[in-house]
C-alpha cells in the first residue's frame, strides 16, 4: 500500500512569505549590486546615519550574527563608506561611522530600495496594495510580531579521527 500525502487543511503561508521574499530579495540584491552594494551594508549605512551606534546595536537591528557584521562593516571600511571610531557617549565603545561618501551612496541605495519596493507594489492594484499593506502590518505587528524561542539542538560528541 502506498502512502499518501496529508491533505492540506490551510494555505501554505510559510511558502507564500518565504517566496515572496526570497524573490524580493533576490530582485534587492541584483539591484544594490549596481552600485557595489549589498542589502547588508546599505542597512548599516542608513541605520548608522540615523544614529551613533555600535556595532552590536547596527548587527542587531540588521538581524546579522558578530561575523556577518564585521565582515560588513570591513567591506563598508575597504570601500571609504565607513568607520569605526570611538565614540563620543561611550569613551570604551566603538561605533560606525558613515563617511561623506558613504552618506552619497546610502542615499543612492535608498532611493534604489525604494524602486524595488515601489515595483513590487505597483504590480498590485491600489485598493490590493493598500489591503496587503495594513495586513502585513496586522501581522508584523500582532500575531507574528515575536518568534518562537527555537528548541535547543542536541549536541552529538566529536568522534575521534584515530
Amino acid at each position: 500500500m502506498t502512502a499518501m500525502a496529508p491533505s492540506r487543511a490551510e494555505p501554505d503561508l510559510s511558502f507564500l512569505l518565504d517566496r515572496t521574499s526570497h524573490v524580493l530579495r533576490t530582485q534587492m540584491a541584483a539591484a544594490l549590486a549596481e552600485i557595489g552594494l549589498t542589502a547588508r551594508m546599505h542597512c548599516v549605512l542608513v541605520h548608522a546615519l540615523e544614529d551613533e551606534r555600535t556595532q552590536i546595536q547596527l548587527a542587531e537591528l540588521g538581524d546579522m550574527d558578530k561575523t556577518t557584521m564585521v565582515v560588513t562593516v570591513d567591506a563598508l571600511e575597504k570601500a571609504g563608506l565607513a568607520e569605526r571610531r570611538p565614540s563620543s557617549k561611550d569613551r570604551r565603545a566603538r561605533i560606525i561611522a558613515v563617511t561623506e561618501k558613504g552618506a552619497r551612496v546610502a542615499a543612492q541605495s535608498q532611493e534604489i530600495v525604494d524602486g524595488v519596493h515601489r515595483a513590487a507594489l505597483e504590480s498590485l492594484s491600489k485598493d490590493d496594495r493598500d489591503d496587503l499593506l495594513r495586513i502585513m502590518n496586522l501581522l508584523v505587528n500582532g500575531h507574528l510580531g515575536t518568534p518562537a524561542e527555537a528548541p535547543a539542538q542536541a549536541r552529538r560528541a566529536r568522534e575521534s579521527t584515530k
